[in-house]
């Protein structure tokens, strides 16, 4: 049952409100950092009066339209079994469109385009927040500018380095210190807005529809980094499974939102009467004594939001590599109580390894910016392409309605990303070689297996009738279980194969296992497991797991008790076939993907770890497979 299903309390209310503060509002509570500062470096925009309040109604509007309508109001709705994020939005999407299997896969390629460049946004992240709040060091002593990149790469690879012992200490203060930040976000921008209450006026849109047709070319330079107010409205759909609808729509409206504006309010009323100080505004607003405590709380708080980003990035991988787009990757569980808590040694090292490269390449908060906002804008606009198939197939809401609210969301959607496509040289092809690159290692790992699945097909003997052949003249039959592994229900397992012609044996019991995974988060335990009598104690098994289930093949299995099969773990052998890939010149992909996907299917972690079967009672045999 999901968070949002289930009747809360005013405290468990209060509690998960302010644990969503921390998990999802991180990232885009740290953009007032950089996003005002970024408008109005290197004079793209004039500083004028007029020019800062158009800036800040499209601000305003942007976190209005875009999260306030698009993701909080719209987008949580879009549940698939009370989970969100890109990939169960594509599940969704592809669910709703099964029958229209060309648009489907359409759909599917899209999507894991948009997973892909979540990786990209993945490192930018961290680099730029961190980044950002360390520059305040700058501002409280110019002559500590040679240090913030040492001090940048010190807090990034101490984030890093503790992702293998778990983020569930750290993971306690998320909530408090984000609050926290949110409370100084406004106590700095609420004395520059009474100074100045004029800046209120921007609340009004016409301020923002002045500013963007009566300076159309400068307000199209501005979009690129106004963008910047929203970058992670993406955690909200993401974290919907955690926290539910409600905490995380509380905690937008009572405190990040009214925090947020009245920040950059305050920051755009004092630019109005100190415009030279346009330099960091962030800081410029903080009086003297307070530069190196907000320096401090701006790190932590950058470090939150990086930590929650690394933990969705884990998270997206296992989901990925479940629904089969990655292969099998080493999982460390940080904790013993919640399964959720993982590390992916892989993902953490690559993340840190691009991290590193993007702070010593860019060096600058300002410089990665224009890498940020590209990988943001394509994230956001697929999410409303599949929002349009979801509410129209899946919810079948009437076309004109769907095409009305989704065209709307778009059109914003593309505006911002037209206007962060002229950055790409600029930097924005950093976000698009990290998720191409990526998208190209998903696209050829589904490829390939695919082909290998067809390749087995083709060589694959049944296995009813080959049961009924060897029980004709049975082999000798041993103690014990054999759990035999096949990725094709109804075909004989190579490793029964090979069991027979080398070992000449049979096991008393025999489970043929073959584990499927679903584009559906969580499969309960009531359908986990489909077993099928095949005689002479041979069943057919058919294991479900949704891609967020963790598979555990022992612990399916040992659901079977009272359905005629008896597992004592001491006697039961697990036998899997462990396959070589050969590249051929058959025609199924260009020669180098196939040579990249037999690398990485040798490099990809053991079957027997992936499905937590026991170490000491696999058994392993090989197969040569040419694709």
């Amino acid at each position: 049952m999901s968070a949002e299903r289930r009747p809360l309390s005013s405290g468990a209310l209060a509690a998960l409100t302010l644990a969503a503060l921390g998990v999802v509002y991180g990232d885009i509570g740290t953009s007032p950092l950089y996003a005002l500062k970024e408008v109005f470096a290197h004079d793209r925009v004039p500083l004028t009066p007029a020019n800062v309040l158009g800036i800040l109604s499209l601000v305003f509007w942007t976190l209005t339209v875009v999260v306030s309508l698009k993701y909080v109001a719209l987008i949580l709705r879009a549940d698939n079994h009370g989970e969100g994020g890109l990939i169960a939005m594509l599940a969704l999407a592809s669910q709703a469109v099964k029958d229209r299997p060309r648009l489907r896969a359409r759909l599917l390629g899209l999507g894991i385009f948009g997973t892909a460049i979540f990786f990209g946004d993945g490192v930018i992240t961290p680099a730029i927040s961190v980044l950002s709040a360390v520059e305040g060091l700058e501002v409280a002593a110019p002559g500590l500018h040679p240090w913030v990149v040492p001090v940048t790469l010190v807090v990034l690879t101490a984030l890093f380095a503790g992702q293998r012992h778990g983020s569930a200490v750290v993971g306690r203060l998320f909530g408090p210190v984000t609050l926290l930040w949110f409370v100084v976000l406004a106590a700095m921008g609420l004395p520059h807005i009474a100074h100045y209450p004029q800046v209120l006026a921007a609340l009004a849109p016409h301020h923002a529809l002045a500013f963007v047709f009566g300076h159309a070319p400068t307000a199209f330079v501005a979009l690129g980094s106004v963008v910047l107010c929203v970058t992670g409205a993406e955690a909200l759909y993401a974290a919907l499974g955690h926290f539910g609808k409600r905490p995380i729509r509380l905690a937008w409206f009572a405190v990040v939102m009214p925090a947020l504006v009245v920040n950059y309010f305050g920051q755009g009323a004092m630019l109005i009467q100190h415009p030279e100080k346009a330099a960091n505004p962030f800081y410029e607003m903080a009086p003297s004594w307070a530069l190196l405590p907000l320096i401090v709380l701006a790190t932590l708080s950058t470090v939150i939001a990086s930590q929650a980003l690394i933990t969705a990035a884990f998270s997206v991988t296992r989901q990925a590599m479940q629904l089969g787009y990655l292969p099998r990757l080493r999982i460390l569980h940080t904790s013993v109580r919640d399964t959720g808590q993982i590390c992916v040694p892989f993902v953490n090292g690559a993340l840190y390894a691009c991290v590193v490269f993007a702070v010593l390449m860019f060096g600058r908060s300002g410089a990665l910016a224009s890498a940020y906002g590209i990988a943001v804008t394509i994230d956001m606009s697929i999410t409303t392409v599949m929002t349009f198939f979801v509410i129209r197939w899946a919810w079948r809401l009437p076309l004109p309605l769907c095409l009305l609210s989704t065209a709307c969301f778009l059109a914003v959607d593309l505006a911002f990303l037209a206007a962060n496509a002229v950055k790409v040289f600029e930097g924005g092809w950093f976000p698009l070689l990290i998720g191409g690159a990526l998208f190209t290692l998903m696209v050829t790992w589904k490829r390939g297996r695919r082909l290998m699945a067809e390749r087995l097909r083709e060589e694959a003997i049944d296995l009813v009738p080959f049961l009924q052949s060897i029980f004709l003249s049975p082999p000798l039959r041993v103690p014990g279980t054999a759990v035999f592994l096949s990725a094709e229900a109804g075909s004989t397992p190579f490793a029964l194969l090979h069991n027979l012609k080398h070992n000449k044996v049979l096991h008393e019991q025999n489970l043929f296992v073959t584990v499927q995974h679903h584009e559906t988060p969580w499969i309960g335990f009531d359908r986990r497991c489909q077993i099928e009598a095949l005689g002479h104690d041979c069943w057919a098994v058919t294991l479900h797991f949704g891609f967020k289930n963790e598979p555990d093949v022992p612990e399916a299995l040992r659901l079977l008790a009272g359905r005629g099969v008896q597992l004592d773990d001491m006697e039961t052998s697990y036998f899997l076939s462990r396959d070589t890939v050969t590249p051929t010149f058959a025609g199924g992909m260009a020669m180098w993907r196939e040579k990249l996907f037999a690398s990485m299917h040798r490099n990809a972690a053991a079957a027997g770890d992936f499905l937590h079967l026991p170490t000491n009672r696999i058994v392993e045999l090989g197969t040569k497979l040419e694709i």
